[in-house]
């Protein structure tokens, strides 16, 4: 298996007229494999741990050291309103080409895959939003109703198969036969709004992970699932704001700390947004801490920055006395 770099696949597609002007663009450019993705790996859903949150399933990404599981979680949306449809491996011309997910109004296609917990293959039936607030189908998907109270009950939309199609493909030998509904070509149309910080994050650290990765678990990763995105990447937030303390950043490297506070205030938001305006206690004070911290670091790198470097020797050896 080879990454190949060529816009030759899209303009197939194109030429094909099988995406509209608005889905094609969910595309991940130049992104194409010989080979298909391992099936789907079953798994547990862990408990909504914020009420607000969405569920985004699993899924086979695709590196240098070939196809990685991303871990299913619960992430908070850009903001109240939008809903995930997935992103799917689709096939056409002997390669597999990745379209990646994205927020919106509506569920769009996703090849028919069936993700689970809500995403059968057409549409999402975990949960809807009422007004600003997200009611969760406890038929569906796991929610702590002693914690979250939003909910409902809807066992309709359950389909009792004998056998649960683990196909993580569209399209080829042994993929799956589906073609986009008339609703999901509409909502191909809509506005969408692209995979959350927090979200690529959330890809970028499993593909750093070998024990994600197909050729190591043989397709079925020890983590197959997270309540939320890994708490490290909210931990490097002090890792950083230690070293402009120690006055051991550059200039560039303090940029990156201000980007990082951004980040976290927009993380916020999101928080509040998809939470009727609201945020636990506990994260209340999490996220205060992790914003005073930064403000203050940055405060001081800045200062040191504008001074004699002499002053941080003074401050170095004063620390060692």
């Amino acid at each position: 298996m080879r990454r190949l770099f060529s816009m030759r696949i899209l303009l197939l597609l194109l030429a094909a007229g099988l995406f509209s002007a608005a889905s094609h663009a969910q595309v991940s450019v130049g992104i194409s494999v010989h080979v298909g993705p391992p099936a789907l790996p079953l798994y547990e859903q862990p408990p909504c741990p914020v009420e607000g949150y969405l569920w985004t399933p699993g899924y086979w990404a695709y590196g240098d050291a070939g196809y990685y599981w991303v871990p299913g979680v619960w992430v908070a949306p850009p903001r109240a309103g939008l809903l995930w449809t997935p992103g799917y491996w689709g096939w056409n011309e002997g390669v597999y080409v990745f379209h990646t997910g994205y927020w919106g109004p509506h569920v769009g296609f996703y090849g028919g895959v069936n993700y689970g917990f809500g995403y059968g293959g057409v549409g999402f039936v975990g949960g809807e939003w009422r007004g600003g607030r997200f009611a969760y189908n406890t038929a569906v998907v796991h929610v702590d109703t002693t914690v979250i109270h939003n909910t409902y009950v809807n066992r309709t939309v359950i389909v009792n198969n004998t056998t649960v199609n683990r196909t993580s493909f569209s399209g080829g030998p042994g993929g799956i036969n589906a073609r986009p509904t008339r609703d999901e070509m509409a909502a191909s149309r809509e506005s969408h709004v692209q995979a959350t910080s927090m979200q690529s994050s959330h890809e970028r650290m499993a593909s750093t992970n070998r024990a994600n990765f197909a050729s190591e678990n043989h397709g079925r990763p020890a983590t197959a699932a997270m309540s939320r995105v890994n708490t490290r990447e909210a931990n490097q937030q002090a890792r950083i704001a230690n070293g402009v303390k120690s006055g051991q950043l550059t200039p560039h490297e303090t940029s990156h700390l201000e980007n990082r506070e951004a980040n976290i205030n927009r993380e916020v938001r999101n928080d509040r947004a998809a939470n009727g305006g609201r945020l636990t206690g506990q994260e209340r004070a999490q996220v205060n801490h992790q914003q005073n911290n930064a403000s203050k670091q940055i405060y001081e790198d800045k200062h040191n920055n504008k001074t004699d470097r002499p002053v941080l020797q003074q401050h170095a050896e004063h620390q060692h006395r």
